[in-house]
């Protein structure tokens, strides 16, 4: 494990000295102890067994122990396809805002994160850059530092902020990356590459591992990225559990971030359409994926003249016409394996004599290892139901319809010696964008059905940024190749959209609070279509972020720390479970249960129960933070629309008189 973020000193001692009493022995106290959170709340985690853990004692010092468990990730022309060119890059200010990044690290001698024509880092900054292992901060990444509690390190592992899996830099250039011409995918989607605010600093906080993202190092890095200055923390990871609000490590450091003054862009999750979002509380921006208007084709073209084209990234080029097999006529007998299971072209699957130099044909979406390993030239896999974003392969491939596959399985049977090549990959435009993409993670919010979750969405499909060089290029791990920009997607793409454009607006204002920065992106959102989105706001939030807009939003709806204490204790929690969020002394005064309608939050969601009657009264309050004595336009009513879903009725709502606070009066 690197450096072991240290709170205060007087803080340390007294853990410590907790862990001493339990165990016996100051010693064995120093050794268990992992961190000590003291820099921006207060806690420790420590490695104890079971049966020590069920101690008495615990209940008497804490309100709440929770056992490590694992979060995952979530996995050119993206910003002006929002409207949000060049000319709004250089014309904003920035050099001062710091974007703090929770991830898989970075790889600093990208292009991308260059420091040429940055000063020294703004007075405010208090971080620190860990350098093991030849790794370098500079005047663009200001501050780096690695956290592992687990002390487990596996093949790929690099002990240090230097990212292995190409996640973090991805995110990071997305977010915050300077503009670099040429860069492409091995040619494709060439172009000029940025992130959303060029010029902010950038600050990494690796937590995530081979093998995860550990709680105690999640809890760890907002307790140092608070402490060290950052304005925007992006994180783009989280749990496929519902976990109440004191349950999620991600939920309890973005309200102590909150606290000082800074926003967290999260991730909403990639188990849709089916599964349920993540990250959802609401004093953190949730942001779904949606589309750009480009996609990534590659054609088929068999010996016959039929061609067939599949979404896919294909960079590769055959130069000619080669043999093509189905996967289920090359059966590995010797190792037990019959037509019905090598059809799908699993590794081992596959006789390698009858497959080398030949295209195959599979019956399974997988990495492509089966073919690669029998020695193949090519592949041809079919598409998963939702085929509305793009992989990439270690071998030529395209991914096909259903029923194209059965085309081309006709065609290998009834040509005695059939023939194919995969043609290089293309964009194509697409039209039908904006569309949230199938993976995005949808509402309810599983907690508190009167926040809308998701809140915003954001470019997460088909996005090229920066990558890892020693990270694999393709979907096959054991990709050897070498790229400096990648093509994925996900929500993990759409957070940093998101925190870039937050970063942007924190920039254009540099006093404005969290809620209010959450809120210009919420209000001035474009409008996106629900003829195209079967799961409108569930899916899409108050719609797609517009970075230019939401600088300027006219009216905000700011949100103190006390309402959310307010709209917690409505939610039932009493000061005790409270205070497993706040870290303070604050109280629920009141146990009475009430709605969130009263929240100032910049979106409305009303859920009623079949059978009673359908009436909501709402109050929001805005700030004015145009021009004094000016009217307003507001966008409260397209953020308003009647939600229906699963076994909740059809909804209206009466909205109260808007008051507005005029901060120049």
């Amino acid at each position: 494990m690197g450096e072991k973020p240290q709170g205060d000193i007087s803080v340390t001692s007294m853990h410590h000295s907790m862990l001493a009493r339990v165990l016996g022995s100051t010693a064995s106290a120093k050794e268990l102890l992992i961190y000590s959170y003291g820099r921006s709340f207060n806690g420790f985690a420590a490695k104890l067994s079971d049966e020590e853990l069920g101690l008495q004692i615990w209940k008497k010092w804490f309100q709440f122990c929770q056992t490590a468990c694992m979060l995952k990730l979530h996995t050119t022309r993206s910003w002006d396809f929002m409207g949000f060119n060049q000319s709004h890059v250089r014309d904003s200010q920035g050099g001062d805002v710091i974007v703090g990044l929770l991830d898989t690290g970075i790889w600093p001698e990208s292009e991308s994160f260059s420091d040429e024509g940055f000063g020294p880092p703004p007075a405010k900054w208090k971080g620190t850059c860990q350098t093991e292992n030849n790794f370098t901060c500079n005047n663009k990444i200001i501050g780096a530092r690695y956290y592992n509690s687990e002390n487990q390190y596996y093949d790929g592992d690099i002990k240090s902020p230097r990212d292995s899996e190409g996640h973090g830099t991805h995110t990071a250039s997305t977010a915050a990356g300077r503009e670099v011409a040429g860069a492409s995918y091995y040619g494709l989607a060439e172009g000029l590459a940025r992130g959303g605010h060029p010029k902010a600093r950038i600050a990494v906080y690796k937590v995530c591992w081979v093998i995860g993202c550990a709680v105690a190092d999640i809890l760890a890095a907002f307790d140092d990225a608070i402490a060290d200055g950052v304005d925007i923390i992006s994180v783009s990871l989280g749990s496929s559990l519902t976990l109440q609000y004191f349950e999620d490590p991600i939920a309890i450091g973005s309200f102590h971030a909150m606290k000082s003054g800074i926003l967290t862009s999260n991730s909403a999750g990639n188990d849709g359409p089916l599964g349920g979002i993540s990250n959802y509380s609401p004093w953190s921006l949730t942001v779904a994926a949606s589309s750009i208007d480009r996609k990534f084709v590659s054609q088929l073209v068999l010996g016959n003249g039929q061609t067939f084209k599949g979404v896919n990234i294909n960079n590769f080029e055959l130069n000619g016409t080669y043999p093509l097999i189905w996967g289920g006529d090359a059966a590995n007998v010797s190792g037990h394996q019959i037509p019905l299971s090598s059809e799908s072209c699993f590794p081992g699957d596959l006789d390698s004599s009858k497959v080398k130099g030949k295209i195959v044909l599979c019956e399974s979406l997988w990495d492509g290892s089966g073919v690669v390993m029998a020695g193949g030239v090519g592949i041809i896999m079919p598409a998963w139901y939702f085929n509305d974003f793009a992989f990439s392969f270690p071998l030529p491939t395209t991914i096909l319809r259903r029923q194209d596959i059965d085309k081309v399985l006709e065609y290998t049977r009834s040509s005695k010696h059939p023939i194919a090549t995969i043609l290089p990959g293309e964009t194509q435009k697409d039209v039908m964008a904006p569309t949230v993409v199938s993976f995005s993670s949808r509402g309810l919010n599983p907690i508190t059905l009167d926040i809308l979750k998701p809140d915003v969405t954001a470019p997460g499909v088909d996005i090229l940024a920066a990558w890892s060089p020693i990270a694999p290029p393709s979907v096959y791990q054991h990709d050897t190749r070498s790229t400096h920009y990648n093509i994925i997607s996900g929500t993990s793409m759409s957070c940093p959209h998101a925190s870039g454009a937050a970063a942007y607006v924190k920039a254009t204002n540099p006093s404005w609070s969290p809620s209010a920065i959450k809120s210009a992106l919420m209000t001035t959102a474009y409008a996106m279509d629900p003829r195209k989105n079967d799961d409108k706001e569930f899916a899409y939030g108050s719609s797609h972020i517009n970075p230019v807009k939401a600088a300027d939003p006219g009216l905000v709806h700011e949100t103190s720390e006390e309402e959310y204490i307010n709209f917690l204790c409505k939610q039932g929690y009493n000061t005790s479970t409270l205070r497993l969020i706040t870290g303070d002394s604050s109280a629920c005064n009141s146990t009475e249960l009430g709605r969130a309608w009263d929240l100032n939050y910049p979106s409305f969601s009303l859920t009623i129960e079949d059978g009673h009657r359908i009436m909501g009264i709402f109050t929001r309050t805005v700030t004015n933070v145009g021009f004094p004595n000016s009217t307003q336009p507001t966008k409260l009513a397209s953020t308003c629309r009647i939600l229906s879903r699963l076994r909740w009725s059809p909804l209206f709502f009466h909205s109260q008189p808007l008051e507005r606070r005029n901060p120049f009066q």
